[in-house]
């Protein structure tokens, strides 16, 4: 099998990502298709290739709020595998792409067999725990731009792309902001020529710029993707 793109696939000794490839097919992640409910038994495990994917919960009063992203560096639906198969929260493609599914129950027949999926598992799931984390302080106590050009640098960072297909009202849900205040902020960094903005599409312009605007959550969360999956 050639080197997936998916990082956490590409980890795996040879040998368990054979075994694994036997089961593994590949579809296409539509952009805001569903792949889960909070509480949902899960019935497949993703490995993106491209596209993210967006665990949110959903508030009484209608907001939607991010807590982590998973995308060609982690796996979505591996961890219930090992925490009763319930998904803990909604997952919902926000960029489109590609990716390797298994059927669940295939995967934990050869989680059981394999230490070294499991660990590669328990892994990313501390990672996607240290997403949250991240994000609940971020939202309390960083401003509006921050958390959006946080918000931007990952979503790069996950799709390897500086073409974003990202609407003012979803960065807006997602980063827990109104959206006449995004909007507000994302004119400012158009003006200082860090981003591009059209109907629907964000595009990169000054790398370094928007670093430069980011919180300290970007660096954070850079921090321990490295040091817990790499």
């Amino acid at each position: 099998m050639p080197t997936p793109s998916n990082y956490l696939l590409a980890s795996l000794p040879a040998a368990v990502l054979g075994v694994l490839a036997q089961h593994l097919h590949t579809v296409t992640l539509a952009q805001d298709t569903v792949l889960a409910e909070a509480g949902d038994l899960m019935t497949h495990v993703y490995f993106p290739h491209g596209g993210v994917i967006s665990l949110v919960v959903s508030l009484a009063g209608g907001e939607t709020i991010e807590v982590a992203k998973i995308g060609r560096n982690g796996v979505l639906g591996a961890a219930a595998a090992f925490e009763g198969r319930q998904a803990l929260s909604r997952a919902i493609v926000q960029l489109p792409g590609m990716a390797s599914v298994i059927d669940f129950e295939q995967f934990r027949r050869i989680a059981e067999q394999s230490a070294e999926l499991r660990n590669a598992v328990v892994r990313h799931g501390q990672f996607v725990f240290a997403q949250a984390q991240q994000s609940a302080a971020c939202n309390a106590a960083h401003g509006v731009e921050a958390r959006l050009a946080r918000y931007l640098l990952q979503m790069r960072d996950l799709s390897g792309s500086d073409n974003l297909l990202l609407t003012q009202e979803v960065s807006a849900q997602m980063i827990g902001a109104r959206r006449n205040s995004v909007s507000l902020v994302s004119n400012t960094l158009q003006h200082a020529a860090i981003i591009r903005y059209s109907r629907g599409n964000v595009e990169i312009l000054d790398l370094d710029g928007l670093r430069k605007a980011a919180c300290e959550c970007y660096a954070t969360v850079r921090a321990h993707e490295q040091r817990l999956l790499y």
